[in-house]
């Protein structure tokens, strides 16, 4: 009896490594410091991975590299790293406010970022930022980025479809169904703002467990008021599409 449970228990054992190696370590990186009452508040939390492997690389990279867009306040500037950023950040303000003293309001940056989907073969971070330079209101945005965990790249949208035509055919029907739309009707026949008045794919599109999901931006297709608009499409209902298989 002692050999039937040995087997299965180190079965048991080498299907719980199998399902850790499928997934990457992250630990929280903080980032930022309200040096004064009247400094810029700067708040930054994302995930660091910690292996030393060209994906653990490429997805460090790619996260530093989007926080420098958002902090860089001078695009002549070269920043290399985030310290770098946040100072820039920083000094934009501080030089605002030397020729606007009683008119600026102190800037403000808050960036978090989590993995919200993650399989043998692909990663998908989300990344949300709020930013206030000034104005009647701060710009909020949310950003997918997907990984390649096998080739250790990161992967543009198009490379998420075996053909991104059908699968924008297919998604332009579910998006109208979603927002009250007739087939038949101008895209924007509700007030939506697609430019040439043609349906097309949202700048960010990432996997979640709920499916993929097509983020639009506020201001990409219509008004900041009208906050971001989303479509989640089911795995199910999208898989003859994509690329890569995915868990569900």
């Amino acid at each position: 009896m002692k050999a039937p449970l040995t087997c299965f228990l180190i079965f048991l054992v080498l299907i719980g490594c199998q399902k850790k190696e499928d997934k990457l370590t992250f630990e929280p990186l903080t980032l930022g410091e309200t040096l004064c009452a009247d400094c810029p508040q700067i708040s930054i939390t994302i995930p660091r991975a910690v292996e030393r492997t060209r994906t653990a690389s490429t997805i460090n990279t790619a996260l530093q590299e989007e926080i420098i867009s958002l902090l860089l306040f001078d695009d002549d500037l070269k920043v290399a790293n985030l310290d770098e950023a946040l100072t820039s950040f920083q000094n934009g303000y501080s030089e605002l406010k030397d020729l606007y003293s009683k008119e600026t309001t102190p800037w403000e940056a808050k960036i978090d970022g989590a993995v919200v989907y993650e399989d043998k073969k692909v990663l998908t971070l989300e990344l949300n930022s709020y930013i206030f330079t000034g104005g009647a209101h701060g710009y909020s945005a949310k950003r997918f980025l997907n990984f390649d965990k096998k080739r250790g790249v990161e992967l543009e949208n198009w490379q998420l479809f075996q053909n991104r035509k059908d699968f924008q055919k297919f998604a332009e029907t579910k998006f109208r169904e979603q927002e009250a739309i007739p087939q038949e009707a101008s895209i924007n026949h509700t007030g939506l703002m697609f430019e040439k008045d043609s349906f097309y794919l949202p700048e960010n599109i990432g996997f979640t467990n709920e499916g993929v999901k097509l983020l639009y931006n506020p201001y990409e297709v219509a008004s900041y008021a009208d906050g971001p608009i989303v479509l989640t499409l089911p795995f199910k209902e999208v898989k003859r599409y994509l690329a890569k298989e995915t868990k569900s």
